[in-house]
């Protein structure tokens, strides 16, 4: 049964833009995937631990650092939960709203808990990194309420999707969608941004994989 993990990055429930738009994209893709399974990550509510120092002595103990003591290993079984969860889906959904030009801290921590060695990518010494992620699909929703791609520098600056875009490219994710509600404050036709970006979230919706699944 294929799974779609949609990982909520807005706290504002249903009064968040990217969840309107979210469900464009939901409504489409159950059409299309009958069968799918929709796991709901709500990032806010979920219990994801801070990534403190035994969880960076765990991580770095896979690039030589001293092997791990029980204090860290029982950490680092706590992010391999984590990342199994993410990793048993098929295809993701993100709500991405950007936070002074970046992405909600919140969803920065489940990255953080996310991109571990061995887990979500490897390393080789000779030829660097290599995602593990492979022919698994993902649709990003981005939101700003005054920048949108072409304004100039006063009107803020993209750290959120160039840096979320490359964290997917980075994990091995080569399928991907960006969906855009930018800007929806600064618009004289906020009901037009909306429904465009509607549109696209339900067109990325429809996605079948190329097996036909």
């Amino acid at each position: 049964m294929k799974t779609l993990l949609y990982v909520q990055g807005s706290p504002r429930g249903e009064r968040s833009k990217t969840a309107q738009v979210a469900q464009a994209f939901l409504d489409s893709y159950q059409r299309t995937h009958p069968q799918a399974r929709i796991d709901v990550l709500e990032l806010w509510q979920a219990p994801l631990p801070e990534f403190d120092g035994d969880r960076a002595a765990a991580k770095m103990s896979f690039f030589g650092d001293a092997a791990m003591n029980d204090r860290q290993r029982t950490a680092w079984d706590e992010i391999v939960e984590i990342a199994a969860r993410f990793k048993a889906a098929d295809d993701y959904l993100f709500t991405v709203p950007m936070w002074n030009a970046g992405i909600p801290y919140r969803l920065k921590l489940y990255i953080d808990l996310l991109t571990q060695p061995g887990l979500l990518f490897g390393f080789d010494p000779d030829k660097g990194y290599s995602g593990l992620l492979g022919g698994k699909r993902s649709t990003a929703i981005y939101a700003s309420g005054v920048y949108a791609p072409g304004l100039p520098r006063e009107f803020g600056a993209d750290f959120h999707s160039s840096y979320f875009d490359d964290w997917l490219r980075f994990i091995g994710i080569e399928d991907r969608v960006s969906v855009r509600l930018q800007p929806n404050l600064r618009t004289p036709d906020p009901a037009g941004v909306m429904a465009a970006a509607r549109a696209a979230a339900a067109q990325a919706g429809q996605r079948r994989c190329h097996g036909g699944g």
